[in-house]
């Protein structure tokens, strides 16, 4: 008589489905996805630098990097020497600068090497357009995203806060010009210095033009810290959040001060439900 093995399918995808069922606990328990300090420039709080030092793990164990770059003194060693002094006051377990004008060392390995190790990133101000001029679609943001997917932090000042945006604002006074940020903070765009230069208008015209993007215009020595769509306000000012045209609340205008949260989720365009 002849037997004839039964196929191994149903094994192995019982056994898959053991192993997954096994794994499942580690995935639920593991670190959220990183967060973002968003400062919208002028004096850094205590309280907000405190956050941040905390998100990046603490003393002892925070990986700070700092990447300069939008400054015009990045280029002398001396001043972010001097720059650094606030990080390392706070005894994390290193504080390292990650800085090049030139496209060719951001996609070097040997160049992001600080940035594998980090538990930290924070962008200092400037123009921003010097930051996304050199970084951008290389390897230190691959690198940088990396960052956020392993649970840490990324933060920055004025135009350390404009990067923030997939659709960045450049500069401009009545009218901003508009182009190609990171897209750390999904269907977002951030202003910056918001009250202080009195930049509603500007934000709301470029809202104008991109009806499916939230608004968050950051004061000066002022804090949007994002996890998630969550955003918490710290410092000493506000953040002015403005819905999608296409949300539910569309168009909404609302100024939140320290301690008040923000839904995205709900300042987000509405998804219309599908046909049965």
């Amino acid at each position: 008589m002849n037997f004839r093995r039964p196929p191994m399918y149903p094994y192995r995808i019982a056994f898959a489905l053991a192993l997954s069922l096994a794994w499942w606990p580690t995935v639920r328990s593991a670190d959220p996805a990183g967060a973002l300090v968003i400062v919208g420039g002028g004096k850094f709080p205590t309280a907000v630098r405190a956050e941040f030092f905390k998100l990046a793990g603490g003393p002892g164990k925070a990986r700070i990097v700092v990447i300069p770059t939008a400054s015009e003194t990045a280029d002398d060693p001396k001043a972010t020497e001097a720059s650094l002094k606030g990080w390392r006051d706070l005894k994390p377990a290193a504080v390292q600068v990650v800085h090049t004008r030139e496209r060719k060392a951001a996609d070097d390995p040997a160049f992001t090497a600080p940035l594998r190790d980090a538990t930290a990133v924070w962008f200092g101000g400037g123009d921003q357009n010097k930051i996304i001029a050199a970084y951008r679609g290389t390897l230190v943001e691959k690198e940088l995203r990396k960052v956020l997917d392993r649970g840490g932090v990324i933060g920055g000042t004025s135009a350390g806060a404009a990067i923030m945006s997939g659709l960045m604002i450049q500069g401009g006074t009545a009218e901003a010009r508009t182009g190609p940020g990171f897209g750390f903070v999904p269907g977002v765009v951030v202003d910056q210095h918001f009250v202080a230069r009195d930049r509603i208008g500007r934000l709301r015209g470029v809202l104008g033009k991109n009806p499916t993007l939230v608004g968050l215009g950051v004061d000066e020595a002022t804090a949007a810290v994002v996890r998630g769509d969550t955003v918490t306000v710290l410092g000493d000012g506000t953040v002015t959040a403005i819905a999608a045209r296409s949300a539910a609340a569309a168009g909404e205008e609302k100024v939140y001060k320290a301690g008040e949260k923000i839904d995205l989720a709900a300042l987000r365009p509405v998804t219309p439900a599908k046909s049965r």
